[in-house]
């Protein structure tokens, strides 16, 4: 069995045990399965998107450099174990994921390529694939360019499958719709109960929480919220609230005309011209059996989480989160 095989049934066998956990201790109950944005998620940015932009990064921009640099075979670190490689990608990949997400939230340009990702007004398992391609684009030819230039072909081969294996399983892990406490772990690894803060539609926790996989990143660097761990001022529950605080198409190429050039959502979305086109995409998700509307799913909501002692909207985040320079804006 080769080892795409192998990468492959691992992927599938922990998706299905996720939508498992989910359906049995689910952080936002009632949530459905096919909830609103399922079929954006599934076939747009995971499906289509995914596959050509990993012909785009591998076919057209990193073996192109590869060869131009005449690397081709040199292997600078092929001499290292398949673990210690794995192991030196994973880390230094998630730094830099840190830094450069740290970024987004920070500047109004970086912030559109971004921004698709927070639209998720229900946070799950297949959340996480929701992107901007631009976005993709850059994080995946940093991630894999360094793997691809500095090993041979033959090991190469191995390490990036492995590498592109454990993204995927902890993408769905930390966006999993899971009630689950991880405790003290969660100083060094990242889980859904950090991952669901960074997501909350709440100012104090729009600069929380960056790291994907090892959560010691935002714990040294000043931007690590969980209650419990290190709380913050003003006590909080969970977050109810997920998604942005302004209105965001609905539509794949809409979304990423979006992040290019502001509009006015509803008006373009019944412009005669692509209003049968959104009605039709609606339609078929209907007949499939997915919902359309995040309103009424289980205890989702898109008005602010409930908080205590919560400080006055026109507060600014606390020190330890103030933003490296001006927020985001909307619309």
């Amino acid at each position: 069995m080769d080892l795409l095989t192998i990468t492959t049934a691992i992927l599938l066998g922990w998706m299905v045990l996720i939508i498992t956990l989910e359906r049995l201790f689910p952080y936002t109950p009632g949530l459905k399965l096919f909830r609103e944005g399922w079929w954006l998620d599934l076939v747009w940015y995971t499906l289509i998107q995914s596959y050509v932009l990993k012909i785009v990064i591998f076919d057209y921009l990193i073996a192109p450099a590869k060869s131009a640099l005449g690397w081709s075979e040199a292997g600078y670190l092929s001499h290292w174990p398949i673990w210690a490689l794995v192991l030196l990608f994973l880390f230094t990949h998630d730094l830099y994921i840190y830094w450069f997400h740290r970024w987004q939230h920070n500047n109004k340009v970086l912030w559109r390529t971004h921004e698709a990702h927070h639209s998720v007004k229900t946070v799950d398992w297949l959340a996480g694939s929701r992107s901007h391609a631009l976005e993709i684009l850059i994080n995946q030819t940093i991630e894999f360019a360094p793997i691809v230039l500095l090993l041979d072909n033959e090991t190469a081969a191995v390490v990036v499958p492995i590498k592109a294996l454990l993204d995927a399983v902890w993408g769905m892990w930390i966006h999993a719709n899971i009630d689950v406490n991880m405790g003290k772990l969660q100083y060094f690894i990242n889980g859904p109960q950090m991952h669901q803060w960074h997501h909350a539609n709440h100012r104090e926790v729009f600069y929380a929480n960056y790291a994907t996989k090892f959560a010691f990143f935002d714990w040294i660097f000043g931007t690590g919220f969980l209650p419990g761990l290190k709380p913050l001022k003003h006590a909080f529950f969970k977050p109810k609230a997920f998604g942005l605080p302004y209105e965001y198409p609905r539509d794949y190429f809409l979304q990423h005309w979006f992040s290019f050039r502001r509009f006015d959502v509803r008006k373009v979305e019944n412009h005669p011209w692509l209003k049968p086109y959104i009605e039709w995409q609606l339609t078929l998700q209907r007949w499939l059996g997915f919902s359309v509307n995040a309103e009424t799913e289980g205890e989702a909501s898109t008005s602010k989480p409930i908080v205590v002692a919560a400080p006055p909207s026109s507060s600014p985040p606390p020190a330890s989160l103030a933003p490296l320079s001006s927020p985001p804006a909307a619309p």
